[in-house]
């Protein structure tokens, strides 16, 4: 009994040694940047692993692949079709680790509105395939190794 407590303070104490080696930095943006950038639209933060953005659509676009970022989508106003999963038709590789397409066969439609959140993991295809109301929605890209 002693050397499992022994061991598991040991892990402790390892975890806490790494994760102070870590070196972060918080991110703050006051409510009058986070205004701007959704009256405009862009970038709010980024860093290693993430970025933040507002994003506005007002029509269709293309099918999307990302191999090593996880969308969550907030929406702030309007209403668009999103399909999500399924498998993407002509495909092709529009920057490194990212595909672009034309259609998705066999995705799960998602009719998206004021106050939704959808987060699509890495790998999955997903796509705006129609605008009924112009959308703006705050976007967080998890980026991974």
């Amino acid at each position: 009994m002693k050397r499992v407590l022994f061991a598991m303070t040991l892990l402790v104490i390892g975890a806490a040694w790494i994760g102070a080696q870590v070196q972060s930095s918080v991110t703050y943006k006051d409510h009058d940047t986070v205004a701007a950038a959704i009256a405009n639209g862009g970038q709010l933060a980024s860093g290693p692993d993430f970025t933040i953005s507002i994003a506005r659509r007002t029509a269709s676009g293309q099918v999307e692949v990302h191999d090593k970022e996880t969308d969550t989508f907030y929406v702030l106003e309007g209403e668009a079709t999103f399909v999500t999963g399924g498998m993407m038709i002509g495909g092709r590789v529009s920057r490194p680790n990212q595909q672009l397409g034309t259609d998705i066969q066999g995705g799960q439609t998602h009719h998206l509105v004021k106050g939704d959140v959808i987060a699509i993991p890495a790998g999955t295809p997903h796509w705006f395939k129609e605008v009924t109301k112009p959308i703006t929605y705050y976007m967080v890209k998890v980026i991974k190794p």
